[in-house]
């Protein structure tokens, strides 16, 4: 049960973020036990984002996860991720944050696991 939200002050015209998307589905798998199908993305282009006191293009990207991942498979996830955000948005990976955060409980449909 992941969700990746992408934060951005760049534009994200439809087919990008398709692409964008689907680039995150696939990057999710750095993760055991995590695919796109349980993957929630939301993508919010545009945003009032500054880092470096500077409004050059840049990403906060944040990934929820339903238990617990080892090191080594957050450090891919953050590769990709930022592979991603360079060759669809022309983001630089030094403009880009990744936050992680574990949690044990999660609801869906009305229950949690």
């Amino acid at each position: 049960m992941p969700f990746i939200n992408f934060i951005t002050n760049v534009s994200v015209p439809d087919e990008k973020e398709k692409l964008l998307k689907t680039r995150l589905g696939e990057a999710i798998t750095a993760v055991p036990g995590k695919s796109e199908e349980w993957l929630m993305v939301h993508i919010l282009p545009d945003a009032a984002l500054y880092f470096r006191g500077s409004d050059a293009p840049a990403a906060m990207v944040e990934v929820t996860v339903f238990g617990h991942a080892e090191h080594s498979a957050y450090v891919s996830l953050t590769s990709r991720i930022c592979e991603a955000a360079k060759e669809i948005l022309d983001i630089p990976p030094s403009s880009v944050y990744v936050r992680y955060a574990e949690t044990d409980e999660w609801g869906w449909n009305g229950m949690n696991f």
